[in-house]
């Protein structure tokens, strides 16, 4: 079985990138073999998917994304591919219900040896703003282990490419862009922090189209 989902692995991160002609473009940093947290923007359910793919093989196989369990343990072929294929760190986002405290089971996965792919927003950004909000999360899992570089990825073009509401794909160009490894600064409170990870999202979009 797991070389069967070794090769769906590797099936999934090629049809993304020949749906999306997604390409990794490395600007601040290279693709090396250190524990890290990419965190990305947030438009559709194949970002997690393009994030993953344009890894190299080397560092795919020890990142897994984190994702919301109410989408990802929704019927067999959801729960097998979060399970089996891309190993996602599956968290409830439900306050009301979970058992379990997201931040120990993110936490725990880092203890673990693996790099991570999160979404500090949180659920998918159907607005015309490039961000919404970040919550405070990533700021919890970076108080917890501080020496972990924090990534910022900006997918380009994902929102077309796969609309809200649609199953299937539509082939245009993406871009994923790696941009200058970040850490909590020792003391820098929630607030500062949360504003100064996104502004770096958001400098890495805008460093995209110079005017």
């Amino acid at each position: 079985m797991r070389f069967i989902d070794r090769v769906l692995g590797n099936l999934m991160t090629g049809f993304a990138r020949i749906v999306t002609g997604a390409q990794a473009r490395w600007i601040g940093c290279a693709p090396a073999p250190e524990q890290r947290i990419y965190y990305a923007n947030h438009a559709s359910h194949a970002d997690f998917a393009l994030v993953w793919a344009s890894l190299p093989p080397d560092l795919r196989v020890n990142t897994r994304p984190v994702a919301g369990s109410d989408y990802w343990e929704k019927g067999r072929i959801r729960r097998y591919i979060s399970h089996n294929v891309i190993h996602a760190v599956l968290i409830d986002r439900d306050r009301t219900t979970r058992t379990e405290d997201p931040i120990d089971k993110i936490v725990a996965a880092l203890d673990s040896g693996y790099s991570l792919i999160v979404f500090p927003e949180g659920t998918r950004n159907t607005g015309d703003a490039p961000l919404q909000p970040f919550k405070s999360g990533i700021y919890h899992v970076a108080t917890r282990r501080p020496d972990v570089e924090l990534v910022p990825v900006w997918i380009e073009n994902v929102g077309r490419v796969m609309p809200k509401g649609e199953f299937i794909p539509l082939p245009l160009l993406c871009s994923v862009n790696f941009g200058k490894p970040l850490k909590l600064a020792p003391g820098e409170s929630k607030d500062a922090f949360v504003n100064r990870i996104r502004e770096a999202l958001l400098g890495l979009s805008a460093s995209l189209h110079p005017s």
